[in-house]
This record gives structure tokens, sequence and C-alpha cells, in this order.
């Protein structure tokens, strides 16, 4: 691991370093001729390892040159000229120092460059002299360059330090930084600098980069919505990757450049491995806080209602209508699984939102006759959770008491096999794949070509319907505005727009069957006391091998909407610890704070 720290990196721009080439790899012509037509010998290294003088010469003459810009004649004095060219002018390009100071500082050991390099001391090249090993292009010492190196041994360098400081344009501050290089011997018994891109820097290898570029502080501290410390333990684990997804997907800030500071930076382009800040030249401004949609308030009432689970499976979640913001989400566990947003579960008689919306548009009303018999239709007949036969029911009464057989056979009777799932993409947009901020699957409905005990099961949520908390208080929250808006959890995330709205007259309607539902059915007992301009629908979904059902409750209250299941919580209007005291957890959301009942676009609390 290299000392350089790790940081986050916006822009800026860079240029490979090109490796050097390889002991006896290149050859350096000494001219064309001398008259004679006849070329000189090319100039080579050798095995022989330079004298301490020449060793000395040799980096002396090296650094001179490259400090006083002359690229063309520091870049001669290297075994590998033109790679030696190109490193050395993307340091200056691209690195921009306004004053460049190099000082030998005398021979160095293989350790020394080993621990400024961040690898480990290897072991002597075999063949090589006990002198100094030679750092390769990859910039580890001792490692030939050369595709031959297990056949060929290594020729002998001394390694040499020098001392390092560039400044730059519009500060006072300096860089100083430790460098090594290797001084080769050649054929015409000069010395050479052995080229490796960790010439420029200790740190530098490979096809790695090295320019200065815009740097920012990193992410401040997270608040909630009011601008609070977010108070919310079981999300901690969330949040560092809801802080990298939002970087990634939220529009270009124009002003964000204002805060950008700037810092000598070495990149990897493969992305193997982070950036690494090697010297700050302009302190980037402090960021500002990251900000989330949760309210503090109504988190922590949300992670009660999973404690209050006693260890049972379930999740909950709330979100604001008027804009998608997810108020609260939390699991039971709350490790593990994010249950409110992956989890892949039977929604049961909840899912009645759909379908009603289905009916609605295909012409049946509310006050519609839609008969409750105690058995369904098709095939495979399904029966209700309650016994007798209701013929006179109409579908707003088919709702309030969550009738299984009225839904499947009057769905098999007006509905398409496809209306289902198209009326749950394009009004409530479930499966567009949403960008909430964290990973999240945002329901299926599959097709049902031909099948009607499929069709049947879809209609109740039952079979291969998959839904979580996050879907089902979305569809609850599109009823409540009359729009769907996709769920985010950091204001100006994108949000998908469904194909179309929800009709103000569907809408209407679909209200108020909530309503009833909340003043006289299945959820009357748990909306006591909260039902002015409310809404509410119970359901349980069986599980196959499962003794108990699963239970959900989904509700609005002005402008909030939540969903809450549990894992064998059984019937939600259940008289048991478990049904009742569940759903009553969930419903304390809606109590938190008296603007709750304000309408839609009054985005107060």
């Amino acid at each position: 691991m290299r000392k350089g720290a790790k940081i986050g990196i916006i822009t800026g721009v860079s240029l490979a370093v090109l490796a050097g080439g390889g002991y006896g790899a290149y050859s350096l012509m000494n001219g064309s001729g001398d008259g004679s037509g006849e070329a000189k010998k090319p100039r080579t290294v050798v095995a022989e390892p330079p004298s301490a003088e020449q060793a000395a010469s040799g980096a002396k003459d090296f650094l001179a040159a490259w400090a006083a810009g002359d690229l063309a004649k520091a870049a001669s004095l290297t075994d590998s000229p033109e790679a030696a060219t190109a490193a050395l002018t993307a340091f200056k390009d691209q690195v921009k120092p306004s004053a460049l100071t190099l000082a030998p500082s005398g021979p160095a050991t293989p350790q020394a460059f080993a621990s400024a390099t961040g690898t480990p001391t290897p072991a002597k090249p075999s063949g090589a002299p006990s002198a100094s090993a030679t750092p390769s292009a990859t910039g580890t010492p001792g490692a030939s360059d050369s595709p031959s190196a297990a056949a060929t041994p290594a020729p002998a360098g001394v390694l040499m330090g020098f001392k390092a400081r560039a400044e730059f344009e519009g500060t006072a501050r300096v860089w100083d930084y430790g460098g090594f290089l290797s001084v080769v011997k050649m054929s015409d018994n000069t010395p050479a600098v052995h080229w490796a891109p960790s010439v420029i820097h200790p740190h530098l290898s490979g096809n790695e980069t090295i320019a200065t570029q815009q740097v920012f502080a990193p992410l401040g501290a997270t608040v909630d919505r009011n601008g609070k410390a977010l108070q919310a333990p079981s999300l901690t684990a969330s949040l560092a990757a809801l802080q990298d997804n939002a970087r990634k997907l939220l529009p270009p800030d124009p002003n964000k450049d204002q805060d950008a500071g700037s810092a000598v930076v070495i990149t990897d382009p493969s992305g193997k491995t982070g950036p690494d800040k090697l010297f700050t030249i302009v302190e980037p401004k402090p960021a500002k806080p990251f900000k989330v949609t949760i309210d503090n308030a109504i988190q922590a009432a949300a992670e009660k209602a999973m404690t209050d689970l006693g260890g049972k499976p379930g999740s909950i979640i709330a979100i604001e209508p008027s804009t998608g913001q997810v108020l609260a989400f939390a699991n039971s566990p709350s490790t593990g699984q994010n249950r409110a947003f992956n989890g892949q579960l039977a929604p049961g008689s909840t899912m009645k939102i759909v379908t009603s919306t289905a009916l609605l548009e295909a012409g049946i009303n509310p006050d519609s006759t839609v008969a409750c018999p105690e058995k369904s239709s098709n095939p495979v007949a399904i029966p209700n959770d309650f016994p007798g036969a209701f013929p006179n029911n109409t579908l707003q009464d088919d709702f309030k008491v969550s009738c299984n057989t009225a839904f499947i056979n009057q769905g098999l009777t007006s509905l398409k096999p496809e209306s289902l799932a198209a009326t749950a993409k394009d009004v409530y947009g479930i499966g567009l794949e949403w960008k909430t901020g964290l990973p999240n699957f945002d329901g299926k409905i599959p097709p049902t070509p031909g099948s009607k005990d499929e069709q049947a099961m879809n209609y109740i949520g039952q079979g291969k319907v998959q839904m979580n908390p996050l879907a089902i208080a979305s569809i609850t929250a599109t009823v409540q505005s009359g729009a769907f808006k996709q769920p985010i959890l950091v204001a100006g995330l994108p949000q998908q727009p469904a194909a179309r709205q929800i009709s103000p007259d569907v809408a209407g309607k679909l209200r108020a069957m909530m309503n009833a539902t909340a003043t006289g059915g299945t959820a009357q007992a748990v909306m006591a006391g909260i039902t002015d301009n409310a809404g509410a629908k119970t359901g349980s979904a069986e599980v196959a091998g499962a003794a108990t059902t699963n239970s959900w409750f989904t509700a609005y209250r002005g402008n909030i909407a939540v969903a809450a299941e549990v894992q064998g919580g059984g019937h939600g209007v259940d008289a048991s610890d478990t049904g009742i005291g569940f759903a009553f957890s969930a419903m304390r959301l809606l109590l938190l704070r008296p603007g709750a009942s304000r309408p839609p676009d009054s985005r107060g609390w």
C-alpha cells in the first residue's frame, strides 16, 4: 500500500508515463558515421557497475539538466531517451511546477527505495554484485524490464538518492520529496540513468499518470431533511453507499469548481488502484453537509416499530407523496438485507390497490355491484379469509373487507391478462428500475398468458407477484397525490416519470375506497382517530411452507404514506399482539407531527 492518501478525483488531465526499455534492450547510437561510411557501434548497457565517481557524476548531470528545463539533454543522459523524454515532458506539462530544484543526496539503499515506493525489498538478483539493486520500469529494485529477465541476469546499477523541491504559481507552498534513480554503466564507459517511472516520483509505476488535478474535500457530515445531524443508527451501513451513488447520479453542479482545490495526484487509468494524492497545492473548501431526505423524528419511530417486533423479520418505510422523498425506513433485523428496498415478497391484498385501479379504468365504479362469493371462479378456486357469501357487495364493499373472490372474478371478467402489469408500470412506475440512491427492487408482476389461475393470483397479490414496502408505499403515495413520484433518498436525484398519470376521477375514487377501509373496513381498528384526509389497506400473504401468513399494512395521511410488512405476522386485523401491535407501531408514523394532515401541496409539516 502506498503511503500517499487516497482521495476522489473529479477532473484533471494526465498523460501516460511510458515505461523504460529493459537492460540491453535499447541502444544509443553515437552518430551516423565518422566519414568512413561505417556506423559506430551502438551504445548499450553493460553488466559491470559504474564506479562511485561515475554514479555521482551521472546523477548530478541528469538532475541538473532536468532542473534547468533542458529535457532533451536530461533524456540523453538516460539509457532510454524516448521514454525519458515522454515522461519528463508529461511531468512538466501536467504537474506544471513553476520552479524545480533537484539536488543529489548520494548513494541510497534498496531498503530506503523499497520504503519510499511501498514495495517489499526484493532479494538480490542472481549474478548481480552486492552494490545496489536497480529500480526497474515498474519501480521495483532488482527486477529486469526485459522479457528475457529469467534467463539474463540484471546488470548492476548504483542506486542514488536526490532531494526534489517543486514550486507552484499562486501559492507559497512548496513540495519537497525524496527521489531515487539508478545509474548504470554504458558500453562507451560513460554513466547513464536507468530510466523508470519511479525516477519522476517513487510512487509512480507502470502506466500510471501524474498530474495536477482538481480535488475536493471529503463529504461532510450527513444531515436529515431539516439540516439536523442524522440520527439513524440502523442506516449507518447504508450511508457510504448512498453518498457514493448520489455523487454519481446527481447532475453536475456548475458551482462545484469554486469549492475545488488542487493537488499533485497519481492515477491508475485501469482503475485497479485508487488515486494517490502526493501533495496539496491549494486546499479545497470544506465540503457542505450531505443532506438526505430522511426525517429524524419519523426515522426514530420507524426504528422503534421494527424493534417492537421482538426479532421477527419485517420492514417499514415512509414516503412524502408530493415529492417521492423517502422520510424513513427500517428493517428487522437492522443488519443484513434491506428488506424495505430489496425484499421480493408477495404483497397480499395491498395489491388490490393496483387491481382496483385497473378495474376503475375499465369502467367498474366503487358503487358497482361486484358479488363476493365463497369461492372464486378460476379452475383452482380460491376461498376468502372469512365465511359466507355477499352477493350484493359493491366494489367498495369488497375493498373494505378485502374480498379475494370478488377481485378475482371481476378481474377475469373485465381485464385482459396484461392489464394489471401495464397499469402497475404505466401509472405506478413498477418495473422502471428506480435509482433511489441505494440498491432497490421496485416490484414485479409476471405475465400470465393463458393461465386464469395465475391471473387470479396476481389480482390478490399472491403467486409470483413480488413487492416490498418501498414499492407498496410508492403506490399508496401515488394514490394520495395523484401522480407517481419515483422514490429518492437525496433531493435532486433524477426521478423517472411514469408513462401516464392516474386520472383525477380514478384517483378520487381510490382515495374514497381507501378512506372507507380506514373508517369502517379492515383497517378501522388501527386507524381510529386518524381518519381525516387518510386512507389505508391491509394485506396478508400466504407463503408456501409457512404456518402463519405475512402481514402487510399501507396507509396515507396528508403528505405522508407508509407501508410495512412483517414475516409471519398473521392477518393485519387479527386481535393478536403480533398483528394489531405491529400495525399500531406502523401507524405511529402518521401521528408524529400535526402537519402530516396538511394537503400535499403545503410541503410543510
